[in-house]
């Protein structure tokens, strides 16, 4: 098992100060496999200084906060497939790095059913320290990856992790898992048929989201302009909130891109 490695320091700032926990976390920087895995939303982390948003801990502790269980399935999978892994620990109610800056739901004021205090009215320079500071070494992190590996002359898959509520706004939802993507469903279109042969699951063929550019930031911007295959996956937060569940998934899910791997070229 590989350790936590490859933080990236986090200094003083208008947001962050030097108690809170990086921006970013490189996951076993050494990895040599061709996937590069990306966890967007991988803990509920605020910062100190915003307090708790004005809600409740049970409401941060909630799906609304962060992809409960994805971050031990990525590390997981990236152990299995000796990948790196990159991962953004700060809750998705401070700021979304799966979203356009500037955009409604960047910095949400409700989300789901539940308004979100901390985040009314905040002035542009409250708003630009959360970008600088959170968002954007987050993905700088995935561009020096993606550049580096380019100049070297590897090929790179792109993979997103998130997790899903098995239960949205009332609406129950039976997938066990899904395959996203947009433009380019080739990697995705392999995931999924291998996904499919397991008879135990509920596949979702871009369910329940489909990766879209109104609504999503790492695909398009790291997968698509950089021609890339890509995927977003999506497993269903009830199957791998306990310890045991990401480890069946995590083993799950390097087995299948494992085989996805042999069927792409580079």
């Amino acid at each position: 098992m590989s350790d936590v490695a490859g933080e990236i320091e986090s200094k003083s700032g208008a947001l962050l100060g030097s108690g809170d926990p990086a921006p970013v976390e490189i996951y076993q920087p050494t990895g040599k496999s061709r996937f590069l895995i990306l966890c967007d939303h991988s803990d509920k982390i605020i910062p100190k200084k915003l307090g708790n948003l004005g809600l409740p801990q049970s409401e941060i502790e909630r799906h609304i906060g962060w992809d409960i269980g994805i971050a031990g399935v990525v590390r997981g999978m990236a152990d299995a497939l000796d990948a790196v892994a990159i991962l953004q620990p700060y809750s998705r109610l401070v700021i979304d790095c799966n979203r356009f800056p500037g955009g409604g739901t960047s910095i949400p004021t409700i989300s789901e059913n539940t308004e979100i205090p901390g985040n009314d009215r905040l002035t542009a320079e409250e708003m630009a320290a959360r970008r600088s500071e959170i968002f954007a070494p987050y993905h700088a992190a995935i561009i020096a990856e993606l550049d580096k590996r380019k100049a070297a002359g590897e090929h790179t898959m792109l993979v997103s992790m998130h997790s899903f509520t098995p239960v949205y706004k009332g609406v129950a939802r039976p997938w066990h898992v899904g395959t996203l993507y947009n433009r380019n469903a080739w990697l995705a279109g392999i995931v999924f048929e291998l996904l499919s042969k397991e008879k135990d699951l509920v596949v979702g063929d871009n369910e329940p989201y489909a990766v879209a550019d109104e609504f999503d930031y790492s695909i398009p911007v790291h997968g698509e302009q950089r021609n890339l295959p890509h995927v977003g996956i999506e497993i269903r937060q009830d199957l791998i909130a306990p310890e045991v569940g990401q480890r069946e998934w995590a083993a799950r899910m390097a087995q299948v891109f494992a085989e996805a791997a042999t069927r792409i070229p580079g």
